[in-house]
């Protein structure tokens, strides 16, 4: 049946309010700092098959509809009504999950006695057990060593709680007040959630109810093809890295080709280094997985203000991402801090379409979030106390008309920062300095600025740990001629004859009366600096973000007396002819780039997959090695995929390492 327009409209805003009203219960109720003041939870309407029809707009962390909770559905042979389902397992779910620490819950929601939807939620949870106090390392190397692992299971069952089973996930965590405390807010929600879909079809009846949700879904796949249409059809090609510096020599490439045909859109991600023995895995299953798309999503609901948010949207799209690779482990991987690596396939998607579309899409964002993260033991009980510090994002990359935002990278802008005052009410530092950084990448339009966070501990016994920093080597890249970002930092003991760098944190255990300055990266610049407004250069001056001789040289500015000289201006600018490139990379990844081209790259992974997806990326480095030992010659591409064949043969393995 087709449903009026009037009463999808209406519907569609009906449901959006009861997703939004849970995340308000959610964020109202919950314990945890990560919860109440960063946002780091979700909720949403889903089909009978596992489909978003229906994703909250302004509450939450609203990067999850690409997520799909078919497989997760059909873990439970039967529903009835009072039943809440909880589970946090990557390969139970087949990556509806991605990490261990997000508690997902969701709740059948009944209609004249028949299955009508499902409501859903989640939250982050500060700690599920494992190896560290937050339960992430990036060096962890598999998922036992990062918590309880939860299969979908009947937390509550016809209304009566599973008491044994609360308990065994209370006993594997470092925090089970505050974790219960969180998990109610939960149940509050999908309460809430079953009540008000009663309501709906109460007021509008069970037929009409039951067909819109198809229909919101075919409505939303249409609004996004046409998006998809104004994009020039064409195979778009790109790649980024994730930082290897914690657990290899080598950074991890995530190489993707977005080919665009009519309004359909498929990612290739061939090309893609192997999954890793570290925490950055993704997994994906195959599927277009949140992480996957959230380029897409991004740039569909930049282009179309108005476009219903359910995962019809992402219906044209489709990908391909080898079985192995960093982007589709084979099961047990670690995969705590994958979120480093989703912030990076959205910089490779959003690159590879910028180039049909460059003047919709922005420069590269710091493409990180860092969650800083403190533990210590309670003095009194000796229990752990967990509290997130900071979410540390960095600034967004300039738009191709205005300038970045500062201290907000876009790809996760709806992460709240910590308060200062909660910070020092729940763990035992003092904030020094939390601002932004007065280093900026130039352009016609400078990127954001990253921030800076210091802060001293007064504990002894304590344990911080930062997931997900990134952007410390290669630097958020720029367009059209504008500068790459700035890079992030780690300083100890800042201002001190003991200062020190401290580089990527993994574990780092400090003292009563130590010091720790975070530097957050800073987004790439669009268009040529010489064409920046002068006065906006004046302002910026002005504002201590560089001095009146750096513009001169960076911008072709002239500022005599706080005040643009523009005969001057005009003549240094007019002196200079560099023609603008289209990405600017910074000479920290072409150094690396020298040194293992692009060429190389693809014919090693084109060679490594022939071998066990386990094995590959022990192999990729053995190969790389070798490379860098004799220098990477320029041989043809025949030539080259021949001495990768050669090297490989070199390299023992045991048993089953051949495909």
């Amino acid at each position: 049946m087709t449903t009026d327009k009037v009463l999808l409209e209406v519907l569609n805003n009906r449901f959006t309010g009861i997703v939004e009203e849970m995340g308000y219960i959610i964020h109202r109720a919950s314990f945890t700092v990560f919860v109440k003041e960063t946002w780091d939870f979700d909720s949403a309407l889903v089909t009978t098959d596992g489909e978003i029809f229906c994703y909250p707009r302004n509450i939450g962390v609203t990067n999850m509809l690409g997520m799909h909770m078919g497989d997760a559905i059909r873990c439970i042979a039967d529903y009835e009504p009072g039943d809440v389902i909880v589970t946090n397992d990557p390969h139970r779910t087949r990556g509806m999950c991605t990490h261990l620490p997000d508690i997902m819950m969701f709740k059948p929601l009944f209609a004249g006695g028949q299955l009508l939807a499902f409501a859903w939620c989640f939250i982050h949870s500060s700690d599920v057990g494992g190896l560290v106090p937050g339960s992430i390392s990036p060096t962890a190397f598999d998922k036992f060593q990062e918590g309880i692992s939860i299969p979908p299971t009947k937390l509550v069952k016809a209304g009566k709680l599973n008491q044994e089973l609360l308990d065994l996930i209370l006993a594997n965590c470092r925090i089970p007040d505050q974790n219960w405390g969180d998990m109610k807010a939960l149940l509050a929600a999908l309460s809430t959630c079953e009540r008000r879909m009663d309501d709906v079809v109460a007021r509008y009846g069970e037929d009409a109810t039951r067909a819109v949700i198809p229909e919101l879904l075919h409505y939303g796949e249409r609004r996004a093809r046409a998006v998809f249409e104004a994009i020039p059809d064409g195979g778009y090609e790109f790649w980024d890295y994730v930082e290897g510096d914690l657990f290899s020599r080598y950074h991890v490439r995530i190489k993707v080709r977005v080919d665009v045909s009519g309004s359909d859109i498929h990612l290739d991600f061939t090309g893609t280094d192997p999954q890793i023995r570290a925490a950055l895995n993704m997994p994906t299953y195959d599927k277009p997985n949140q992480w996957l798309v959230l380029g897409i999503v991004n740039y569909l609901r930049t282009t179309d203000r108005s476009l219903p948010l359910n995962r019809g949207i992402l219906r044209p799209v489709s990908v391909s991402v080898p079985k192995g690779s960093l982007l589709n482990p084979l099961p047990f991987v670690a995969t705590g801090a994958r979120h480093a690596v989703g912030y990076r396939v959205s910089d490779s998607v959003l690159g590879a379409l910028s180039q049909a579309v460059p003047r919709q899409i922005p420069a590269a964002g710091a493409g990180q979030v860092a969650i800083v993260l403190l533990s210590h033991l309670d003095p009194e009980t000796g229990q752990y106390r967990v509290n997130v510090l900071q979410p540390m994002q960095g600034g967004c990359g300039a738009r191709p008309t205005k300038d970045g935002i500062d201290g907000v990278n876009f790809s996760a802008g709806s992460l709240r920062n910590v308060p200062t005052e909660s910070i020092e009410l729940e763990a035992p530092v003092v904030v020094q300095r939390y601002m932004l950084t007065d280093e900026t990448a130039a352009g016609q339009y400078r990127g954001g600025a990253g921030v800076v966070f210091e802060f001293q501990v007064n504990a002894p016994n304590t344990i911080i740990t930062a997931r997900g920093m990134e952007r410390m080597h290669i630097r958020p890249w720029g367009r059209k001629g504008g500068e790459p970002g700035t890079l992030g930092a780690t300083v100890l003991s800042p201002g001190t004859t003991e200062e020190r760098s401290a580089g990527k944190i993994d574990v780092l255990k400090v003292g009563p009366g130590e010091t720790i300055r975070i530097v957050s990266p800073g987004g790439g610049g669009y268009g040529d600096p010489f064409q920046r407004d002068p006065e906006l250069v004046r302002r910026d001056v002005a504002n201590g973000l560089f001095a009146a001789a750096e513009a001169a040289v960076r911008y072709g500015v002239v500022i005599d007396a706080a005040r643009v000289d523009l005969d001057a201006t005009r003549r240094r600018r007019s002196a200079r002819a560099a023609p603008a490139p289209e990405f600017s990379f910074g000479r920290e990844r072409e150094d690396y780039e020298r040194r293992l081209p692009p060429g190389v790259q693809d014919a090693v992974a084109a060679e490594l997959a022939a071998y066990s997806g386990s094995y590959r990326n022990f192999l990729k480095e053995q190969v790389y090695d070798a490379i860098m030992a004799n220098g990477a010659s320029p041989l043809d591409p025949v030539a080259l995929r021949e001495r990768v064949r050669e090297i490989l043969k070199s390299v023992r393995l045991g048993e089953g390492g051949a495909a």
